[in-house]
């Protein structure tokens, strides 16, 4: 084998730089971001666990579901009712965008599309242009 005594330690080297990064991070903790939880709000639509892990296809099925289907209640597991809505129903407790949501999507670097329609709290004018009907237009 040529140059044996040349490739071989960089190989070794290589890899040192390559899991460096690994070796330096191992046991330093467990990834966590805590967002700004409402003061008055004990209990959300879900437990805690099932929003961290679930929210976003909740929301999804949320939008399916009211929008498509008609299906504007949401039943919990613990059998309590909720409007499917993302700005009357989550932002009326979580009233504050850049402390709650924002904390977790900008760290994780997720870039939701809800706001591109969704108002930010009720009494706020909608993006999205009214037609003369009273209806969202545009979409």
């Amino acid at each position: 084998m040529y140059n044996a005594k040349y490739i071989i330690p960089g190989i070794i080297f290589f890899l040192a730089l390559i899991f460096a990064p690994v070796a330096y991070n191992m046991g330093k903790g467990v990834f966590e971001v805590k967002p700004e939880l409402p003061k008055d709000q004990k209990d959300c639509i879900e437990d805690a666990q099932t929003m961290r892990d679930k929210h976003m296809q909740i929301l999804n099925e949320w939008r399916n579901e009211a929008v498509r289907d008609g299906e504007r209640i949401y039943v919990n597991s613990k059998g309590k009712k909720y409007v499917k809505s993302l700005t009357n129903t989550c932002m009326s407790c979580h009233t504050d965008k850049t402390k709650f949501c924002d904390r977790c999507h900008d760290t994780v670097g997720v870039a939701p599309y809800c706001w591109d329609c969704h108002n930010l709290t009720p009494n706020q004018k909608s993006p999205i242009p009214l037609a003369e009907n009273g209806e969202a237009g545009g979409h």
